[in-house]
């Protein structure tokens, strides 16, 4: 298969040994943070890095990305360190790909290539990969054309450019053929996975999307609110795939936590369908919390990047938007701690500090209205009390003649049906009406 084929050309392999390349445009240091969140992506997908160069320069060379001294300057360390890839941070053109592999004479990748194969890598569910294999083929067509001779010719020369440009067609013709056959395959998930999301909706459980930059800490929160076991590793995208589980927002009241696959700034374009999960999961949540990793020098950048995404990919055909809180992760990595926020939430999701206070402002947002109120229930409707107590919504107060009286914290909705089994709000104690 010609993605076998090429496929070795786009992907990084645990044998290999790198060199990261960059370009400070702007001379404001920005280019540092990126080289180390690519480092920490080489790190992510099993590549040690061998050494890192930057070049200060306004624009990439049309031709070679890096200035022709540059070029030699990364070819004497490549050869030196005996490096098997160059990986830059910054996307290529599929010209500039060709010309810097011919003049280092080893593989080179860019970013995007290197967050696919770590999606490649680490994708479980049977969507996710479908969806990581039709970017990578869309990815690679447009660079068939500078491949496919180097990859096919015998040894150059006259003799070979005929053939060479038969198996390009070839090639062109299976990419374009298998990428059809996985939107075909894809139309088939999103409509079961549609299915899945409308029996979710139709239980009366609230949904909470935790979103946030990748390895900010969201599946330490998930574990830590639900008591799940979703795997947590200090690396990026550690959580490609949506997990839900269920959790207690407070005494009787639960919700659905999802855990979902970490953004990142430079996404690229085409794994954006691959967060398809991810997406919907924000979309129709009842309530979104974007976790932060305050303990990072790049928070601020790190939580600007999220929201953009969530309002560029979500919610820009969509006039609603959920509730979003900021969740301030990692205090206990911050010297000092942070005390109250005024924007949002400071806890630790490793520690479990101010874990409560989370979750009283999750409750009052799902449930705003919910009041406390005094109730007498007959002894025919006693039966319905069991689902209350145990659930620590309500509290006995008091056994008379005609029934119980209780205390409970209920919604309009709920209090309806309480009445409507003959319940009836009671003058005992203190006034019923009213307090939250």
């Amino acid at each position: 298969m010609v993605e076998d084929r090429l496929g070795t050309r786009a992907r990084v392999f645990g044998s290999e040994r790198a060199i990261l390349v960059g370009i400070d445009s702007d001379g404001e240091g920005g280019v540092e943070t990126s080289m180390r969140e690519l480092e920490s992506l080489a790190d992510t997908a099993g590549i040690p890095t061998l050494a890192t160069v930057v070049q200060k320069r306004r624009r990439p060379d049309p031709g070679t990305f890096l200035g022709r001294g540059k070029v030699d300057e990364v070819l004497r360390a490549a050869d030196e360190l005996a490096a098997d890839v160059v990986i830059f941070n910054d996307d290529l053109s599929p010209a500039q790909a060709r010309n810097l592999e011919e003049a280092l004479s080893r593989k080179v990748i860019d970013r995007t290539q290197l967050i696919m194969d770590i999606f490649a890598q680490r994708a479980a569910t049977k969507e996710a990969k479908l969806q990581v294999e039709l970017a990578q083929l869309r990815y690679l067509l447009p660079r068939l054309r500078g491949w496919g001779t180097s990859l096919t010719r015998a040894g150059g020369g006259i003799g070979t450019r005929g053939p060479g440009e038969t198996q390009l067609e070839l090639d062109r013709f299976k990419v374009n053929r298998r990428i059809q056959g996985l939107e075909r395959r894809l139309k088939k998930a999103l409509a079961e996975r549609s299915l899945r999301r409308k029996r979710r909706t139709k239980s009366d459980l609230a949904q909470v999307a935790l979103v946030g930059y990748t390895n900010s800490g969201k599946s330490t929160l998930l574990n830590r609110l639900c008591e799940a076991d979703a795997p947590v590793e200090d690396k990026l995208f550690a959580t490609l795939d949506t997990m839900v589980r269920r959790g207690h927002v407070a005494p009787g009241r639960t919700a659905l936590f999802v855990d979902t696959v970490g953004l990142i700034r430079d996404l690229p374009h085409d794994l954006v369908p691959a967060f398809a999960a991810t997406l919907e999961a924000a979309r129709y949540a009842d309530l979104i919390l974007h976790v932060i990793d305050r303990s990072a020098s790049t928070w601020e950048e790190d939580r600007r990047v999220v929201l953009e995404i969530l309002e560029r990919e979500i919610f820009r055909e969509q006039s609603e938007r959920p509730p979003i809180v900021s969740v301030f992760n990692k205090i206990d990595a911050v010297s000092g701690g942070l005390g109250d926020v005024a924007d949002g939430v400071a806890i630790s999701a490793k520690d479990g500090t101010s874990l409560d206070r989370l979750l009283s402002r999750v409750a009052a947002l799902l449930h705003p209205d919910d009041r406390t109120v005094d109730l007498l229930v007959p002894f025919s409707a006693i039966g319905t009390l069991h689902s209350w107590t145990t659930g620590d919504r309500a509290e006995v107060l008091e056994h008379t003649g005609s029934g119980v009286r209780i205390r409970a914290r209920v919604s309009p909705d709920e209090l309806r049906r309480l009445e409507a089994a003959g319940a009836a709000v009671s003058a005992f104690g203190a006034s019923p009406a009213g307090r939250r």
